[in-house]
């Protein structure tokens, strides 16, 4: 899971609920959009404040950005039932919060799991979109070692969905544990968004990350600006198939150094400055399908 490098929103950002056509979604928010407006989908077990590193200096480069918690995700209510976390639904809440935040099209990014949501989202339509950058998400199910280990959660979540404490404890059991000086308080806010997560995202989503096909071909079609980016490690989809992931779509490419699978974390100056470089250069594109 990503773990976010500070916990307090930078001060030119806000934390609200963004009412849509499908529901209120908890986002945070930062900038005005001078050079246009990014919308962030967090991957999975994550949330929103993932992207806290990104918030000033997107902000700074004149670019409104906004990250959201998904449905069902920390600090955004979910059903208890497994339908409406189908991806497709997933997508369809990303086009209603794009929809939501107005100022015509959207540089569209997401993060692991939330690169194969904001993907569905494309490929469903791709109209309200600037751009799409896919953030150390791949073509399709995540590597055979990660499908074992998410099987292992998922089963752990559907037996265990009632008492999610008892998952988090025995997940904290095999987690090596972090040193630096706030580590009491961000290992106190990861237990607070696992437990405020449903169950049934959880559940749902994992099977998404075991079992998604490769839908590369179809996106290539899309006459949308891409950027594949990435760490110089990554577990869930080795750098390899990324770079062979980002040649079949025809999309720009970014290898974020000291970064593995959460750069918008791990090295968020790079990574910030990579989005922009990306976002400038989509300036006048009009997304079409061909």
């Amino acid at each position: 899971m990503s773990k976010p490098p500070r916990l307090t929103l930078p001060s030119v950002a806000r934390a609200y609920r963004l009412v849509t056509a499908r529901g209120e979604f908890a986002v945070q928010e930062a900038g005005g959009p001078v050079r246009g407006t990014a919308l962030l989908v967090p991957g999975y077990t994550g949330s929103k404040e993932d992207f806290v590193a990104l918030l000033e200096p997107l902000a700074a480069a004149g670019y409104r950005v906004v990250a959201v918690d998904g449905r069902g995700q920390y600090q955004s209510p979910g059903p208890r039932a497994e339908a409406p976390y189908a991806l497709e639904e997933l997508a369809r809440d990303v086009l209603a919060q794009t929809a939501a935040l107005g100022g015509g099209p959207v540089h569209l990014v997401g993060h692991s799991l939330g690169g194969l949501v904001s993907r569905a989202a494309v490929l469903r339509d791709a109209s309200p979109f600037a751009s799409l950058t896919l953030m150390s998400s791949g073509p399709a199910a995540i590597d055979e070692v990660q499908q074992a280990r998410t099987k292992l959660l998922v089963a752990a979540v559907e037996e265990l969905r009632e008492d999610m404490p008892a998952v988090w404890a025995a997940m904290r059991a095999h987690d090596p544990g972090d040193t630096t000086p706030d580590a009491a308080a961000l290992t106190e806010f990861l237990r607070e968004r696992w437990l405020a997560t449903v169950p049934e995202q959880l559940i749902v989503t994992g099977r998404v990350l075991i079992q998604e096909p490769d839908r590369v071909a179809e996106l290539a079609a899309v006459a949308l600006p891409k950027l594949v980016l990435s760490g110089t490690v990554d577990y869930a989809w080795p750098v390899p198939q990324l770079d062979d992931m980002a040649r079949r779509l025809g999309a720009h490419r970014f290898v974020v150094p000291a970064a593995e699978h959460s750069p918008n974390a791990e090295n968020p100056q790079v990574t910030a400055g990579a989005l922009v470089a990306f976002w400038d250069s989509c300036e006048g594109f009009g997304p079409r399908t061909s």
